[in-house]
């Protein structure tokens, strides 16, 4: 096999854990933060129009595996609450800053995660590729966690256009760290999105369990990773598997 060249990791449950969160304090500040900004509506008729505007393109989302960022459903929520706003109006970002804050502050890193990182960084390039709808979560919360500084690229499904584990997304961000895709090894925790798509695309995968997969999602799942951890830690202190599988 090719030498490795790259790592690239997913984000949240791999590297993360979200402590204490609750979409339900969120979507009240969202409603909050709308209707300062300059659209006040009825609290429940948002959260309907909402929830309508969500189920469409969850559709998408998931069935044809495009991302669509949360500022074009919010839009077209208050649209259909008859309000003229589009998704790029600035007022949805400051809304979308306000609704995600308390997700970013649940955000903490898993024991061993900036070792690993460090360790990676020796050795080849590291990618960072994560689904999520709002870019910026991702960005402010690294800086917030003191990761950035690892990555050589960081991929979001939310400005690529595409989700996991569709093909294109580890394309671009393979092309990004110029690497082939048997040069690198992907390490994530959902057995589909990361797993599944990674090998898909032709990465060496490998496997973490997580507050949201573990070990028995991953053997229903019927996907056939590289190598299968625990825990981070389990990762470091058998690091030079990582290299040689």
């Amino acid at each position: 096999m090719p030498q490795i060249k790259a790592i690239i990791t997913d984000y949240i449950g791999t590297l993360t854990n979200a402590r204490f969160y609750t979409l339900d304090a969120s979507m009240n500040k969202l409603h909050q933060a709308l209707s300062d900004s300059g659209f006040p509506t009825d609290k429940q008729q948002f959260l309907e129009s909402y929830a309508k505007a969500h189920e469409k393109y969850r559709l998408v989302r998931y069935g044809e595996l495009r991302e669509v960022t949360n500022a074009i459903w919010v839009s077209e929520a208050l649209s259909n609450l008859g309000y003229d706003v589009a998704p790029e109006d600035s007022r949805m970002k400051t809304a979308l800053n306000v609704f995600f804050q308390d997700y970013v502050d649940s955000l903490e890193l898993r024991p061993y995660t900036k070792k690993l990182l460090k360790k990676i960084n020796t050795v080849c390039k590291l990618g960072l590729l994560s689904n999520f709808t709002y870019a910026p979560v991702v960005y402010s919360s690294l800086r917030k966690l003191g990761i950035a500084e690892f990555f050589n690229t960081i991929a979001v499904s939310g400005e690529n256009g595409w989700r996991k584990p569709h093909r294109k997304i580890f394309q671009d961000t393979l092309q990004r760290l110029q690497v082939k895709a048997d040069e690198a090894v992907y390490i994530g925790d959902s057995p589909m999105e990361d797993i599944k798509g990674a090998k898909a695309a032709g990465l060496r995968t490998i496997f973490v369990s997580s507050q949201f997969y573990n070990i028995n999602d991953l053997y229903c799942s019927k996907q056939e990773p590289d190598l299968v951890m625990t825990d981070l830690k389990e990762i470091y202190y058998n690091f030079s598997q990582i290299t040689n599988i």
